[in-house]
């Protein structure tokens, strides 16, 4: 055995987690859509879905740029800036999502 690790693997992983993670609010945020078309929701539900599109928006301009930056030969790792959005986004799809159920 040689020891050495394939430096293929890690990116792909990295990259897959990032696709099922932007499937995963992409899904949280069509079903914020549809819950305020369907159950005629006010201006609070109205103003939730525009917040949570937009957090929606932001996790996948992070995402994007991840996923492109580490195709590279040596990648970067993922700065602080980029993680705090993308938590931000994730934590605020969830308390939109928890909104638009009251």
């Amino acid at each position: 055995m040689t020891g050495g690790r394939d430096p293929g693997l890690q990116p792909e992983r990295t990259r897959l987690a990032w696709r099922r993670t932007t499937l995963s609010c992409t899904v949280v945020a069509l079903l914020a859509v549809r819950q305020a078309l369907h159950g005629g929701a006010g201006a609070a539900g109205v103003i939730a879905v525009a917040l949570s599109l937009s957090a929606w928006l932001g996790l996948l301009g992070v995402a994007h740029r991840r996923m492109t930056g580490i195709s590279t030969a040596e990648p970067a790792p993922l700065s602080a800036r980029h993680a705090l959005t993308a938590t931000a986004c994730t934590v605020a799809l969830a308390v939109f999502a928890a909104a638009m159920l009251f």
